[in-house]
């Protein structure tokens, strides 16, 4: 059986990446500008600085291409994982466990970057019982 959840909007986008994804811990979501437009995580200081960091990701990544700017980043720590992927529009970030599967969660990042952009609603299907 498969429902519809809840479209994302900027505000839900960070919390959506995670309802849809359960190695996801923590995510951001940055506008154009590079300015924080929502978080999974309460305390402002910590999503602010997350923000900060997923900038930053992208900054490294750009200086040391000479090909176009990357749409998708994943790095890979001993506690963990770091997965992002952007849009003109948006930068969606997330913080995961360290076994979680690339594939999957860049998927993930990318249907919920492609509802905010307008694109079709992500359809969760349920696993017969």
């Amino acid at each position: 059986m498969a429902r519809a959840e809840l479209p994302a909007t900027p505000e839900r986008a960070p919390e959506r990446l995670c309802e849809l994804n359960a190695d996801a811990r923590a995510a951001v979501l940055l506008d154009a500008a590079g300015a924080l437009a929502a978080s999974t995580d309460p305390d402002r200081a910590r999503a602010e600085k997350m923000a900060e960091l997923a900038r930053e990701l992208f900054v490294a990544v750009d200086s040391a291409s000479l090909a176009e700017p990357a749409e998708q980043v994943e790095v890979q720590v001993p506690g963990g994982a770091v997965f992002a992927s952007r849009t003109p529009r948006w930068t969606l970030a997330v913080v995961a466990r360290r076994a979680a599967l690339s594939s999957l969660i860049l998927y993930d990042l990318r249907a919920v970057l492609g509802e905010l952009e307008g694109g079709p609603p992500i359809v969760v299907k349920q696993a017969a019982a």
